[in-house]
């Protein structure tokens, strides 16, 4: 299976869930890049925070 990969506007490149920052604001979670706080889509970083690095 292949990994999933979000470049940022910032020039981050998020692959895990480490790379990402998780702000609660109601029932579904909205996800930025933990570098800048840039807005990562929903779907794209649900599939990242299930990635591991190995």
């Amino acid at each position: 299976m292949s990994r999933t990969t979000y470049q940022c506007t910032c020039g981050a490149r998020i692959r895990f869930k480490q790379d990402l920052e998780k702000e609660s604001s109601g029932v579904v979670p909205n996800w930025t890049c933990r570098d800048c706080g840039t807005p990562v889509p929903g779907q794209t970083a649900e599939k990242i925070r299930h990635q591991h690095p190995s």
